[in-house]
């Protein structure tokens, strides 16, 4: 069976930097207090930057580690809830500006997970022959969709963009297995209202003045220290694998507490837990792909290594893969 294998990894971020203290300014917060919930001591947040800007970065990095030009490209999908338009899709514009004139390109979303579902659809794509070069990225401009007067949500919340090229893989290294999932019936706890309907056919609907993120954070946490664990347990027991061959965890950064919790159910050295949102925050489909690209150009992740990846999220939906590097 062909198995894709990812050949390059990128990121893009704004440059402005905000701290906590930079929060508490015009917050009822401090710098401890977020630290202590968190674990984040600051994070990206797009003062001057557009969504399509940051992934454009992110996937040129992807593909000059790669080596792949952009007329190799066979397909791009990107994984967004926050794109810059409802049209053109991101990942339209993206082939615009990258000049992969062959891509076919199409938008996903499923949140935080969003990222390992794009990877997820791109692998199976190669398997299946119908593509041999894929540009996956997971990108989001959180900021515009965070009520800045809500202490609970946007003290959590940053901007950014992460980029994959994944191909073919010629050896035994690439994706080994994925796990993926959904649970409707609690989608209600992180949400997002949209416009109301409106047209001469319906009566008018009251909608909200502005559309902002709402989240039930105990019932996320809950959600997120339970099923976690038993993606990745999954995941290892169908590709015959344990937790100590497991070099390397990289999980969506949304809380230090869920991380550990994780390991914790996991029995799992938390050293093996590739960490970043203290300087990031919760990207949402971005925190994977950043995490991915900054543990393997610093060295954390190498070549051979075998490492997981897990989102989980909004819809509520999870996603973990196992992955030779």
């Amino acid at each position: 069976m062909t198995r894709a294998k990812i050949l390059g990894t990128g990121r893009g971020l704004p440059e402005r930097v905000v701290t906590n203290d930079d929060l508490a300014e015009f917050l009822d917060t401090s710098d401890t207090w977020i630290r202590e919930r968190t674990g984040i001591c600051q994070r990206r947040i797009a003062a001057k930057e557009t969504l399509l800007e940051l992934c454009e970065e992110a996937a040129r990095q992807a593909m000059d580690q790669s080596g792949v030009e952009a007329g190799e490209l066979d397909m791009i999908i990107a994984a967004t809830l926050t794109a810059d338009h409802p049209l053109p899709n991101l990942s339209s514009s993206l082939q615009r500006v990258l000049g992969a004139d062959n891509a076919v390109c199409f938008d996903l979303s499923a949140a935080c997970s969003g990222f390992i579902f794009a990877l997820t659809t791109a692998q199976m794509y190669i398997q299946s022959g119908h593509a041999k070069k894929v540009l996956v990225l997971g990108g989001e401009i959180l900021s515009k969709i965070m009520d800045w007067t809500d202490r609970s949500t946007c003290i959590l919340f940053g901007d950014g963009a992460g980029a994959a090229v994944v191909g073919v893989s010629e050896n035994e290294e690439g994706i080994l297995a994925a796990d993926l999932g959904s649970n409707g019936k609690k989608g209600g706890v992180l949400s997002l209202p949209g416009r109301p309907v409106e047209n001469p056919f319906r009566p008018a609907e009251k909608g909200p003045e502005k559309c902002y993120v709402h989240m039930e954070g105990q019932e996320v946490f809950k959600f997120a220290v339970s099923q976690v664990p038993a993606s990745i347990r999954k995941l290892l027991e169908e590709s015959g694998k344990s937790i100590d061959d497991v070099d390397c965890f990289v999980l969506h950064q949304a809380n230090l507490r869920i991380i550990r919790s994780a390991a914790k159910r996991l029995k799992a050295p938390e050293e093996k837990f590739f960490i970043n949102m203290e300087r990031y925050g919760n990207t949402s489909a971005a925190s994977v792909p950043i995490a991915l690209d900054e543990g393997i150009r610093s060295g954390r992740i190498k070549k051979g290594d075998l490492i997981v990846l897990s989102g989980f999220g909004g819809g509520l939906t999870w996603g973990s893969m196992l992955v030779q590097m």
